[in-house]
């Protein structure tokens, strides 16, 4: 019923830059938040970023100052700024979506993951 595609992952230069972009469609009624987490091999699934539908941000604390995440309710839209990377920051970034769907948005609230996309910062 609710889909999510991401999309902007690829091999980048330590230094460099990638915006993920990941959209949700189907029977949505409303989002709560949406965010990014990501999983290196042998590692468990960690916070990158999450936005609230009001705005609100929190992010992982190796971010330190390094990605931005925005988002656009009226696209269902999530972005991910990652500036200054780091082969550190290689791995599978996931898209995590919680929202109400059905009718008058009876059902939820739902938690829904993306497939993933692989970054991967390597010189």
């Amino acid at each position: 019923q609710v889909q999510l595609v991401e999309s902007g992952g690829g091999l980048v230069q330590p230094g460099g830059s990638l915006r993920l972009s990941c959209v949700a469609s189907g029977n949505i009624f409303s989002i709560n938040a949406m965010g990014w987490y990501r999983q290196a091999p042998g590692a468990q699934r960690e916070l990158v970023a999450v936005i609230t539908r009001g705005g609100e941000t929190n992010y992982g604390d190796f971010v330190k100052g390094r990605f931005t995440i925005s988002g656009d309710n009226a696209k269902n839209t999530v972005y991910l700024q990652m500036n200054s990377l780091k082969p550190e920051d290689t791995a599978v970034y996931y898209c995590k979506v919680v929202l109400f769907i059905g009718p008058g948005g009876a059902w939820g609230p739902n938690t829904y993951w993306g497939q993933g996309t692989q970054v991967t910062v390597s010189s």
